[in-house]
């Protein structure tokens, strides 16, 4: 059984509001239903447990240079098999080429857990030492902070044809959260994903961040990630 959720084209154009005036929350509140109920499907299989080191990195906002940083909108995506890993993709819209890909060392269902709290913010840190002037899209592997605490590391990889499959499966899906059917050779369960809009801040040329934008325009912030090199 396939369950796709697009909340980007039932209705029409996804529109931003930038001005005063009555707003109608429906779509919002289906997204955040739609998102509650993706990942009450995903918690039951967590069993990952917390490394004990802790980092405040994740709850800074200071990555960003001194100058105003210029925001730009991006498609993310999560998605991972429910007994295997989770992986974030950035394009620059849900039809294209993968900016960014990459792996966290972590359970699709852990990651799920932390988002139930209505808070994540995933901070990515590397050393700048070897290649300081590098893209930080160039970075093969990053330490990985959620909401604070040092959970493992996110691992850059290439596009595979499976994950090429993937991306063409819910190409149409320009925000909204899904369930697709896996491999039943595999063990790896059902694919479940979640795709939004982000705005990507560029705060130099050490420092980016991602922040997950509603429906209905808000940029709560309540779903970020931060890339730092020190």
């Amino acid at each position: 059984m396939r369950t796709m959720i697009d909340l980007g084209s039932q209705r029409g154009s996804l529109y931003i509001i930038d001005t005063a005036t009555a707003v109608d929350c429906t779509k919002d509140v289906r997204f955040r239903r739609s998102f509650r109920s993706l990942i009450e499907c995903m918690v039951p299989c967590c069993s990952f447990q917390l490394s004990s080191n802790a980092s405040d990195i994740g709850d800074s906002d200071s990555t960003h240079g001194s100058s105003t940083p210029t925001p730009t909108t991006v498609t993310g995506t999560f998605f991972g098999y429910r007994r295997g890993r989770v992986r974030f993709c950035v394009h620059d819209n849900s039809r294209a080429a993968p900016l960014l890909l990459l792996e966290f060392t972590v359970p699709t269902a852990f990651l799920a857990k932390e988002m139930q709290h209505g808070l994540l913010r995933i901070a990515l840190e590397c050393r700048g030492a070897s290649a300081p002037c590098a893209s930080l899209f160039a970075v093969p592997a990053w330490s990985m902070y959620c909401n604070g605490r040092k959970v493992g590391f996110a691992i850059r990889r290439q596009m595979t044809e499976a994950d090429a499959a993937i991306f063409k499966l819910i190409k149409s899906i320009s925000v909204g959260t899904g369930v697709l059917p896996g491999a039943p050779k595999t063990g790896d369960g059902d694919l479940l994903y979640l795709r939004a809009s982000f705005e990507r801040v560029i705060g130099s040329m050490d420092s980016e961040s991602f922040h997950m934008i509603d429906p209905v325009g808000s940029t709560g912030q309540q779903l970020s990630i931060f890339l730092l090199r020190t």
